[in-house]
């Protein structure tokens, strides 16, 4: 990953910047909302609120929004979409959530969210036509889409090249290697790991609603269960517990490798011979979005080419915005596992499909009995 470090040598003092800021938010002097608020969003009058993963309120990410307003949006957090989820539900309401393309159908049934005006993007141009132009993302009225694009990519293994002893082709069978008991990680989310369980039993993403797959799903998690030293979707934790030792290899998304590589930690991005799970993500607007026109802005700082030089660059995540692609020559590209054709890595590996309410339920509950040691 020479390409890489050459990468973070020159992203260093952008680094610096963000600890710095994270610093500045972590005692409020920079408006963060906090995710443990219950019912509607205190969101600024003056501001739209984003619920996101962690690791995206960051304001390298909305310095479009913040040049035209001159703060940052406000901002909640959770852990896995179905969380956030369960929070709308709840009666929680923001502005844009932060789901994947394959949630839509089953989001959109819940009514709590609004087609996108794209017109109102002037980024919009801009984006890769083939990472939106799903039949289920499109709303038929008014030619609107449900969820806006903005960051893809794989979820597959990192791995210390230094601690772990690979024999053959990269596989799905790193996370599930005896010799390692104890120093195996994994994302807690069943939206991850189920799917990707899925490609290590052989099963076909056509057929994974079948009572079949739900049993050869679960029998290969339930075999690794006693080999995982953690379940988590704090990145921020398996990034330590790789770069210390602590672990040898975890289930994680590319941000991971990249990240670890810029510490010059020993890592690899695995590209397993079964193919990766790929996927595509973005935002939805809520049904009742306190602040609609900040939104908008929020969505256009989002797919800006500033806001996807630093994705791909310091995270390593696709962007959805063509033009962000001339920032990176292609021998950094191919370093960063992306292309200036997004389909060449999204085809390459599994893309979840769409299932009903019942299984994602059914899913979900399987999941969590499994990593409670049923």
């Amino acid at each position: 990953m020479d390409a890489i470090k050459q990468l973070a040598a020159r992203k260093r003092h952008a680094l610096n910047r963000r600890a710095f800021v994270r610093s500045l938010m972590a005692v409020g002097l920079v408006p963060v909302m906090s995710s443990a608020l219950p019912g509607k969003a205190r969101a600024s009058t003056r501001h739209a609120t984003v619920f996101t993963w962690g690791g995206f309120d960051v304001p390298e990410l909305y310095q479009d929004y913040v040049d035209a307003h001159g703060e940052l949006p406000d901002f909640a957090i959770f852990g896995a979409p179905e969380d956030g989820l369960t929070r709308l539900r709840s009666g929680f309401v923001t502005d844009l959530i932060h789901p994947c393309m394959g949630d839509i159908p089953r989001w959109r049934q819940t009514g709590l969210f609004q087609p996108i005006d794209t017109s109102r993007l002037s980024n919009w141009p801009d984006v890769i036509p083939g990472l939106w132009e799903e039949p289920h993302n499109l709303e038929d009225a008014d030619g609107g889409v449900w969820l806006v694009p903005f960051d893809w990519g794989q979820t597959s293994i990192t791995y210390r090249t230094d601690l772990y002893d690979l024999e053959g082709e990269e596989s799905w069978d790193i996370l599930w290697d005896e010799r390692y008991a104890g120093r195996i990680g994994m994302l807690a989310t069943g939206d991850d790991v189920w799917w990707c369980a899925a490609i290590k039993a052989g099963v076909p993403f056509e057929e994974i609603h079948t009572d079949e797959a739900f049993e050869a799903i679960s029998a290969v998690l339930r075999e690794q269960r006693p080999l995982v030293r953690t379940y988590t979707d704090d990145t921020s934790s398996l990034n330590q517990a790789l770069a210390s030792g602590e672990l040898v290899a975890a289930m994680t998304w590319n941000s991971s490798a990249v990240e670890l590589t810029f510490e010059e930690v020993p890592v690899r991005f695995a590209q397993p011979k079964e193919g990766a799970l790929t996927w595509v993500c973005g935002f939805m607007m809520h049904r009742d979005a306190p602040a609609p026109d900040r939104a908008y802005d929020v969505l256009n700082a989002l797919i800006s080419v500033s806001a996807g030089e630093f994705l791909m660059g310091d995270y390593g995540y696709g962007h959805v915005n063509i033009r962000a692609f001339d920032a990176f020559d292609d021998e950094t590209l191919e370093a960063l596992t992306l292309s200036r054709n997004p389909s060449d890595i999204l085809d390459a590996g599994h893309r979840s499909i769409p299932q009903p309410p019942e299984w994602s339920a059914r899913m979900n509950t399987t999941w969590e009995r499994i990593m409670a040691g049923f």
